[in-house]
């Protein structure tokens, strides 16, 4: 029986870059076979196919890309989870301590908007503060627990247009 050899192609992408060194194995010939006394020399050079896998390896790598996307799509439910317990305990954490100062105290020291009638105008009133307030020409009042510093007071009027109003 004959042996039938196989032949390949060089692939001319990889010949674009390869040293000029060699060349002298390639002249003469478009396709090499195995038998060729420098095929080692050249063997990255040439395109050949690889052996196809059996359908039991293809199913193997399947369930192997499975398993890894079953673990990482668990691990990120759990991180998600985490974290939404996390960020609701600390949201709920804070309604709490709010209501316990509420309890305590009878307001929130934070952030409290009042709207009160004065005969036909409405006026805005945020805060909790006696030392004064930013006002900026119409009903809007901010109130402070204490008087602004220099750097404070003037960024507010230059730049913000607040004036400063002190308290009582």
């Amino acid at each position: 029986m004959i042996k039938q050899e196989k032949f390949y192609k060089i692939n001319v992408d990889k010949l674009k870059w390869e040293k000029i060194d060699t060349l002298p194995y390639l002249i003469g010939f478009i396709e090499f076979s195995e038998d060729y006394e420098y095929f080692d020399k050249i063997k990255h050079l040439l395109i050949i196919p690889e052996k196809p896998k059996s359908i039991e390896e293809l199913s193997q790598e399947l369930d192997e890309k499975f398993e890894e996307l079953l673990v990482k799509t668990k691990r990120k439910f759990a991180v998600s989870k985490e974290t939404a317990e996390y960020y609701y305990n600390q949201k709920f954490r804070k309604i709490n301590d709010d209501f316990e100062y509420i309890k305590e105290w009878g307001s929130l020291p934070r952030f409290t908007l009042s709207a009160s009638s004065l005969s036909s105008s409405t006026e805005f009133r945020i805060g909790n503060g006696d030392a004064g307030y930013y006002t900026n020409g119409s009903d809007l009042r901010i109130y402070m627990p204490k008087k602004p510093n220099f750097i404070v007071g003037f960024c507010m009027r230059n730049l913000l247009g607040f004036k400063w109003v002190n308290g009582k």
